[in-house]
């Protein structure tokens, strides 16, 4: 009996091609969305747990390997959001009538809903 064909790739296979390296950046990106939404159930705990451990919580991200951890989060959060709305239209194709509506609207409406719920979410942590 024969084996099955198994094609050895090399290791940086993703980065000979654009397409491969930018949607390899976009998976890894997942790993500082899943972290953060964890930080931020971690905080909700501290929060639960009364004032010294909210205060604990809040000097913990105070440190220089907190705030460096922040922005990368924040770059690979706005990456990770930017190809999932260009990505969103190809996958969830919505049919009007007997034809597609073209990708820019549901784009451009992802956009509007971000930037409102944006400005949304500032409005009500200032007014509190």
């Amino acid at each position: 009996m024969s084996q099955s064909y198994k094609p050895v790739f090399p290791k940086t296979w993703w980065l000979q091609s654009a397409f491969y390296t930018r949607y390899m950046i976009r998976e890894a990106s997942s790993f500082f969305v899943a972290t953060y939404s964890a930080l931020l159930i971690i905080g909700l705990w501290r929060l639960n747990d009364g004032p010294q451990a909210w205060d604990g919580f809040l000097h913990a991200l105070q440190s220089p390997f907190a705030v460096l951890y922040h922005l990368l989060a924040l770059l690979f959060t706005l990456y990770h959001t930017v190809t999932w709305f260009a990505v969103t239209p190809r996958t969830m194709p919505v049919l009007v009538g007997d034809d597609f509506l073209p990708a820019a609207p549901i784009v451009i409406a992802q956009y509007v809903a971000w930037v409102v719920l944006s400005l949304g979410m500032i409005a009500v942590t200032v007014w509190l």
